[in-house]
């Protein structure tokens, strides 16, 4: 998709511009996890050193923080295409798309620094087996008998900053943009704006949704939590460039004329 978006003219706008970013996120989420499981898989060697659980856990948290916030932004493009069209091209102008994705990353990797710096403090008390097949928060405060203030403040804010907040604005942005198409009398215009939505209403879906049922998932169900897990890092990721590809006529027709 990034390739896609690289090469091809037609695409230079802002929301592929965020699209190419969340291509880019998913491939994080794949080669964070998906090649240290396979190794434990072939080998028959569970062991991760503090070093790469540590490492894994890092980008991880990077690769979250870039996704809940993009998906937020692009919600933002959304809102201003279908309720201030004529000031797109000056709100969500090329130079200032560069700076919102650049400052994207920068923040989520400070963020994800903080947080596991933070984890670094903390010791294990009861066991060093985590049962699950990548290193996440979730597994690695449950075995720990020190929480400490700092991570309590950091766990908090990234929270509010990354989770709580993102959702709060992507549903007010739909709520304006709800607003605005009902009120289009003609049909054929409200089912035009309508599907420009579409796709990512269909990624923001099944991103919080698999995000809800793993955190609603009891502490001690470590096989619904290994599963969960596992669609939320290796088939969500896999699942977003296809909704785009086949729900955006530009991106069917750019990957056409490659062809």
């Amino acid at each position: 998709m990034s390739s896609i978006t690289c090469l091809e003219v037609q695409l230079h706008k802002p929301m592929y511009l965020f699209i190419c970013n969340l291509s880019i996120v998913d491939i994080f989420y794949t080669s964070v996890t998906v090649p240290k499981l396979l190794h434990m898989l072939l080998s028959g060697n569970h062991i991760v050193s503090s070093a790469q659980c540590y490492t894994q856990l890092y980008f991880f948290i990077t690769a979250a923080s870039v996704e809940e916030t993009l998906l937020f932004v692009m919600a933002y493009d959304r809102y201003v295409a279908i309720c201030d069209p004529l000031h797109y091209n000056q709100i969500l102008s090329k130079r200032n798309c560069i700076v919102i994705s650049f400052g994207i990353w920068v923040v989520a990797f400070l963020n994800s620094l903080l947080y596991v710096t933070s984890v670094l403090y903390m010791s294990s008390c009861h066991s060093n087996i985590i049962h699950q097949f990548f290193c996440d928060v979730k597994s690695l405060t449950r075995d720990t008998c020190n929480v400490t203030e700092m991570f309590l403040i950091i766990d908090g804010e990234g929270f509010l900053l990354f989770g709580v907040v993102p959702v709060i604005c992507i549903f007010t942005s739909y709520f304006k943009i709800f607003f605005v198409v009902f009120k289009i009398k003609s049909e054929e215009s409200r089912s035009k704006a309508f599907s420009t939505c579409s796709s990512h209403i269909a990624v923001i879906s099944i991103y919080y949704g698999t995000c809800l049922a793993e955190l609603l998932i009891p502490s001690h169900s470590d096989i619904l939590d290994l599963s969960f897990n596992i669609i939320y890092t290796t088939i969500v990721p896999m699942t977003n460039p296809i909704i785009y590809s086949l729900k955006n006529c530009n991106v069917q027709s750019a990957i056409l004329g490659l062809i």
